[in-house]
């Protein structure tokens, strides 16, 4: 293995993959496999919500476990098939799902929100019927791609990978998050219960990120264990940092409106804590997401360092 490895390289690599498989499945040509074409307004809604914007953070966390799982392979050296094509089809799946997840929560029956991504929401550039069916369709459209013919995906993975999915946005991860999140504004939570929160709300798809990387291929049951752990750690260290830089940044670097966790009194970390306990927080988390990788004993987590240490140092 060689001592150098260069992230921004690895990861423009798999960002452009991402990007050209995401305009390639989200599109009215890839509808017409079911039969028919969609709507070009829904359809123009979808891609507005998806391309061209976005850290691509989730995906680029799957590509990342399942190379640490598959040790030396790499998919940048082997065609799309088999294990890679079910890596890179769980990758665009989990950014459907956070997609989708933003439509609604930028509706105005969630946190009214009109800036996300540095543009627009979609129910501002659409309207918000247009922007619900968005999300629903982004939604079974993430399904769809982890279930194509068994020729191309094994049955037995493509179950795998739907369960850590839909666990994950589904009333025991993101949407029960945000219900939570919903029903605390203008209260005090504890930290057990803000980090129930978080952990449901932006840690759960974070971690099945991770997970269904590790899903793509083998793994031993401690390197699973290790693994989830690395997950958790990191999906919670992204909420901090998100709530620090709710309130130290600006719009136009957030891309997304700045303050409005304080000015719709939501409860985070900054208010629980104060900024520089929260900032504490954030690299107790990194650490303990360190440790968890020394402990898996895989030979190359370089990627997973990586993106470890964007979530914690991150600017947006």
């Amino acid at each position: 293995m060689s001592d150098h490895f260069d992230l921004n390289h690895w990861c423009n690599h798999y960002l452009a993959r991402v990007e050209q498989a995401l305009d390639n499945w989200v599109s009215v040509d890839a509808s017409t496999d079911l039969g028919h074409a969609a709507p070009a307004e829904l359809m123009g809604a979808m891609r507005y919500a998806v391309l061209d914007g976005g850290k691509r953070l989730r995906p680029l966390l799957v590509f990342a476990a399942f190379e640490a799982v598959s040790s030396d392979l790499t998919l940048a050296s082997v065609p799309v098939q088999g294990e890679a094509e079910a890596a890179l089809r769980a990758a665009c799946a989990v950014e459907l799902i956070h997609a989708y997840s933003l439509v609604h929560d930028d509706m105005p029956c969630m946190d009214n929100d009109v800036l996300r991504r540095g543009k627009p929401t979609v129910h501002v550039q659409f309207g918000s019927a247009s922007a619900l069916l968005a999300g629903d369709a982004l939604q079974a459209l993430a399904f769809e791609l982890l279930t194509p013919d068994a020729s191309v995906v094994p049955v037995g993975r493509q179950a795998r990978l739907c369960r850590l999915l839909a666990r994950a946005a589904g009333c025991a991860g993101m949407a029960g998050g945000q219900a939570i999140d919903l029903a605390s504004v203008g209260r005090v939570l504890t930290e057990d219960q803000l980090r129930e929160m978080h952990q449901l709300k932006t840690g759960a798809l974070l971690q099945a990120s991770v997970m269904m990387g590790v899903a793509c291929a083998d793994a031993t049951a401690q390197v699973v264990q290790d693994l989830q752990a690395y997950g958790a750690a990191m999906g919670l260290a992204f909420q901090v940092v998100d709530d620090i830089l709710d309130v130290t940044a600006d719009s136009a670097t957030l891309g997304k409106t700045a303050g409005k966790d304080q000015a719709q009194d939501k409860p985070t970390y900054v208010s629980l804590m104060g900024l520089e306990p929260a900032r504490l927080y954030a690299q107790t988390l990194y650490d303990q997401a360190m440790a968890a990788l020394a402990s898996s004993g895989l030979p190359d987590t370089r990627a997973l360092q990586g993106l470890a240490s964007l979530i914690v140092q991150r600017s947006n």
